[in-house]
Protein backbone atom coordinates (compact mmCIF):
# COMPACT_ATOMS: atom_id res chain seq x y z
CA UNK A 1 0.00 0.00 0.00
CA UNK A 2 2.16 2.97 -1.32
CA UNK A 3 -0.46 5.56 -0.22
CA UNK A 4 -0.39 4.13 3.46
CA UNK A 5 0.15 6.77 6.25
CA UNK A 6 0.50 6.39 9.71
CA UNK A 7 0.61 9.67 11.90
CA UNK A 8 0.39 10.92 15.58
CA UNK A 9 -3.60 11.08 16.33
CA UNK A 10 -4.83 14.89 16.61
CA UNK A 11 -7.51 16.11 18.88
CA UNK A 12 -9.70 16.94 15.73
CA UNK A 13 -9.44 13.17 15.53
CA UNK A 14 -11.73 12.24 18.28
CA UNK A 15 -14.63 11.61 16.89
CA UNK A 16 -12.52 9.35 13.96
CA UNK A 17 -10.90 7.53 17.30
CA UNK A 18 -14.22 7.03 19.22
CA UNK A 19 -16.22 5.79 15.79
CA UNK A 20 -13.11 2.82 15.32
CA UNK A 21 -13.52 1.83 19.42
CA UNK A 22 -17.15 1.42 18.84
CA UNK A 23 -16.26 -0.75 15.83
CA UNK A 24 -13.51 -3.01 17.64
CA UNK A 25 -15.96 -3.45 20.90
CA UNK A 26 -18.52 -4.67 18.59
CA UNK A 27 -16.53 -7.09 16.67
CA UNK A 28 -15.31 -8.04 20.19
CA UNK A 29 -18.97 -8.53 21.43
CA UNK A 30 -18.59 -5.69 24.11
CA UNK A 31 -20.00 -2.77 22.60
CA UNK A 32 -22.23 -2.58 25.73
CA UNK A 33 -19.37 -2.08 27.38
CA UNK A 34 -18.33 1.32 25.83
CA UNK A 35 -18.75 4.51 28.05
CA UNK A 36 -16.26 6.93 26.68
CA UNK A 37 -17.07 9.63 24.92
CA UNK A 38 -15.40 12.50 22.17
CA UNK A 39 -14.81 14.68 25.25
CA UNK A 40 -13.52 11.74 27.47
CA UNK A 41 -11.06 10.88 24.44
CA UNK A 42 -9.62 14.38 23.99
CA UNK A 43 -8.80 14.38 27.83
CA UNK A 44 -7.47 11.43 27.96
CA UNK A 45 -5.24 11.24 24.58
CA UNK A 46 -4.78 15.02 23.64
CA UNK A 47 -4.76 17.15 26.96
CA UNK A 48 -1.05 18.25 28.78
CA UNK A 49 -1.38 15.24 31.45
CA UNK A 50 -2.29 12.31 28.82
CA UNK A 51 0.21 9.46 29.39
CA UNK A 52 -1.30 7.48 26.16
CA UNK A 53 -1.25 7.68 22.95
CA UNK A 54 -3.10 6.96 19.38
CA UNK A 55 -2.21 6.90 16.14
CA UNK A 56 -4.72 6.62 12.66
CA UNK A 57 -3.80 4.98 10.03
CA UNK A 58 -4.76 6.29 6.74
CA UNK A 59 -5.10 5.42 2.93
CA UNK A 60 -5.78 8.45 0.25
CA UNK A 61 -6.09 10.32 3.39
CA UNK A 62 -9.29 8.38 4.25
CA UNK A 63 -8.69 6.56 8.23
CA UNK A 64 -9.06 3.05 8.19
CA UNK A 65 -7.70 2.25 11.30
CA UNK A 66 -6.15 3.31 14.33
CA UNK A 67 -3.86 2.60 17.39
CA UNK A 68 -3.53 3.67 21.19
CA UNK A 69 -0.60 2.54 22.99
CA UNK A 70 1.22 3.90 26.33
CA UNK A 71 4.42 3.26 27.87
CA UNK A 72 4.78 0.79 30.81
CA UNK A 73 8.00 -0.49 33.04
CA UNK A 74 9.60 -3.56 33.19
CA UNK A 75 11.41 -4.11 36.80
CA UNK A 76 13.08 -7.46 35.40
CA UNK A 77 14.75 -5.68 32.36
CA UNK A 78 14.58 -2.00 34.07
CA UNK A 79 13.51 -0.69 31.19
CA UNK A 80 10.26 1.05 29.33
CA UNK A 81 7.84 -1.60 27.66
CA UNK A 82 5.16 -0.26 24.98
CA UNK A 83 2.28 -1.60 26.08
CA UNK A 84 -0.60 -1.68 22.34
CA UNK A 85 -4.11 -0.85 24.05
CA UNK A 86 -6.01 -0.98 20.83
CA UNK A 87 -5.14 -1.90 17.64
CA UNK A 88 -8.36 -2.21 14.50
CA UNK A 89 -8.58 -1.63 10.94
CA UNK A 90 -12.25 -1.14 9.33
CA UNK A 91 -12.69 -4.93 7.88
CA UNK A 92 -12.62 -4.02 4.22
CA UNK A 93 -9.20 -3.23 4.75
CA UNK A 94 -8.04 -5.93 6.65
CA UNK A 95 -5.54 -8.09 4.70
CA UNK A 96 -3.69 -4.78 3.27
CA UNK A 97 -0.62 -4.61 5.14
CA UNK A 98 -2.03 -1.92 7.49
CA UNK A 99 -2.00 -3.48 10.87
CA UNK A 100 1.69 -5.17 9.96
CA UNK A 101 2.18 -1.46 9.32
CA UNK A 102 1.04 0.15 12.24
CA UNK A 103 3.10 -2.71 14.39
CA UNK A 104 6.48 -2.17 12.26
CA UNK A 105 5.80 1.76 13.28
CA UNK A 106 5.02 1.08 17.29
CA UNK A 107 8.48 -1.38 16.73
CA UNK A 108 10.08 1.27 15.90
CA UNK A 109 8.65 3.39 18.11
CA UNK A 110 9.65 0.90 20.67
CA UNK A 111 13.27 0.65 19.57
CA UNK A 112 13.70 4.52 18.95
CA UNK A 113 12.53 4.80 22.84
CA UNK A 114 14.92 2.03 24.48
CA UNK A 115 12.20 0.21 25.14
CA UNK A 116 12.69 -3.60 26.54
CA UNK A 117 9.74 -5.01 24.65
CA UNK A 118 6.35 -4.58 23.23
CA UNK A 119 3.35 -6.34 24.90
CA UNK A 120 -1.08 -6.21 23.79
CA UNK A 121 -3.76 -8.75 24.81
CA UNK A 122 -5.87 -10.45 22.03
CA UNK A 123 -8.68 -12.25 22.63
CA UNK A 124 -8.59 -16.40 22.62
CA UNK A 125 -11.41 -16.67 20.31
CA UNK A 126 -9.75 -14.14 18.00
CA UNK A 127 -7.91 -16.88 15.74
CA UNK A 128 -7.34 -14.14 13.05
CA UNK A 129 -5.11 -11.94 15.16
CA UNK A 130 -3.84 -14.90 16.35
CA UNK A 131 -2.47 -16.28 13.88
CA UNK A 132 -1.52 -12.69 12.50
CA UNK A 133 0.61 -11.96 15.56
CA UNK A 134 2.49 -15.47 15.07
CA UNK A 135 3.47 -14.82 11.94
CA UNK A 136 5.33 -11.66 12.71
CA UNK A 137 7.06 -13.64 15.36
CA UNK A 138 4.50 -12.53 18.57
CA UNK A 139 4.73 -15.29 21.21
CA UNK A 140 1.26 -15.85 23.49
CA UNK A 141 2.31 -15.57 27.08
CA UNK A 142 0.42 -17.97 28.58
CA UNK A 143 1.57 -18.60 32.04
CA UNK A 144 0.27 -14.99 32.79
CA UNK A 145 -3.34 -14.68 33.58
CA UNK A 146 -4.75 -10.97 33.45
CA UNK A 147 -6.74 -9.51 36.32
CA UNK A 148 -8.88 -6.92 36.39
CA UNK A 149 -10.26 -4.49 39.20
CA UNK A 150 -13.16 -2.28 37.51
CA UNK A 151 -16.37 -0.57 38.07
CA UNK A 152 -18.41 -0.97 41.63
CA UNK A 153 -15.60 -3.44 43.10
CA UNK A 154 -12.82 -0.89 42.03
CA UNK A 155 -14.60 1.94 43.99
CA UNK A 156 -15.71 -0.45 47.13
CA UNK A 157 -11.84 -1.81 47.27
CA UNK A 158 -10.25 2.18 47.44
CA UNK A 159 -13.20 2.88 49.89
CA UNK A 160 -12.30 0.17 52.37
Amino acid sequence: MSNLVIRAAQIEDAATILKFIIELASYEKAAHEVTTNIAAIERSLFSPEATAYALLCEVDGQAIGFAVYFFNYSTWLGKNGLYLEDLYIAPEHRGSGAGKAILKYLAKLAVANNCGRVEWAVLNWNQPAIDFYQAIGAKPQDEWTTYRLTGEALSKFAAD
